[in-house]
């Protein structure tokens, strides 16, 4: 073949590939990039919903998020929710994924059965917590008085608001845990074998073996998992302002939460599309430093040691 016929063939071959990626293409630009500029746009504004228009106002909506409280109590609120439930669920996930890698032949029933609440609807969830959490009649409750221990009002307490809400989150660990459990069957049982000869014991392989050879996994988690607490929102909305019936106590106010109440309840639009630029520059911020302190632990195969 001729090296133009090498070139065209190239050209069709891109040609090709570029028309199966488009649709792609098109919902990026349209749905997720013109979206995000157009919100960074309405930021600088008075948008008005109703009539379309949009007054310029400078930077007044970034100033106000400075003014406001219910900011950074909102912001507090979701740090301290991400740093409670980011290192359990890690915890957790990587937990099962031990377990199902030590289960034989059923281990496919029992990653079914894991998996299972991840596939619940948020809503249906939430309800089911909304009884199990129940200061008086709640099911843990229950539990722990019969065990001797007088179990806290979950969803009213501030001080358990924020547990209960990472209670309900963990219900939907299993997504990670599949992920762990890929990594952990990709480690060389080789390794094992030869520790087991040196004369390590399970606690030592864990931290000198299964921690180095699945740190990729378990960074990519860390990080998916960080955002995703960052941008927290349907545990507590479902569970404390689905309803308004009674105020809901101001631990339960996340970041999340306070960006829907300002622009679908106050119609505030410029000013909530400048929380989202904030938490836009907060996840970047944190994604940074994560990836700047991880490269420095993640083993990645094939890689020379840095």
């Amino acid at each position: 073949m001729t090296r133009s016929a090498r070139t065209a063939s190239r050209r069709r071959e891109s040609i090709a590939g570029l028309l199966f990626i488009s649709p792609w293409l098109f919902g990026f630009l349209v749905f997720t990039l013109g979206a995000m500029t157009y919100s960074l746009v309405i930021s600088f504004t008075n948008y008005q919903l109703a009539s379309g228009t949009a007054s310029p106002v400078g930077i007044a909506n970034y100033v106000a998020l400075a003014e406001d409280p219910k900011v950074a109590h909102a912001l507090g609120n979701t740090l301290f929710y991400a740093v409670m439930a980011v290192p359990l669920e890690i915890i957790v996930a990587l937990a099962l994924a031990m377990l199902l890698n030590r289960v034989g032949r059923a281990s496919g029933v029992f990653r079914t059965i894991f998996y299972l609440p991840k596939m619940t609807p948020a809503v249906a969830t939430a309800a089911v917590f909304l009884l199990l959490l129940n200061g008086n009649q709640g099911a843990i409750n229950k539990g722990l008085a019969v065990i001797g221990i007088q179990g806290p009002q979950w969803l009213l307490d501030p001080t358990w608001v924020k547990p209960s809400i990472v209670l309900m989150t963990l219900w939907g660990v299993s997504g990670t845990m599949i992920i762990l459990l890929a990594a952990l069957k990709s480690v060389p049982k080789d390794l094992y074998e030869v520790s087991s000869i040196d004369g390590a014991g399970p606690i030592r392989q864990f931290f000198s073996i299964t921690v180095p050879m699945i740190s990729g996994a378990l960074f990519f988690n860390v990080i998916v998992l960080t955002i995703a607490a960052l941008q927290v929102f349907d545990q507590a909305y479902l569970l404390f302002y689905r309803d308004q019936v009674q105020a809901a106590p101001e631990a339960s106010l996340f970041y999340g939460v306070y960006l829907f109440q300002q622009a679908f309840r106050q119609f505030n639009f410029g000013f909530a599309a400048a929380m989202a630029w904030l938490l836009f520059l907060i996840i970047l911020l944190i994604s940074l430093v994560q990836v700047r302190i991880g490269n420095r632990y993640v083993y990645y195969e094939g890689e020379q040691n840095r």
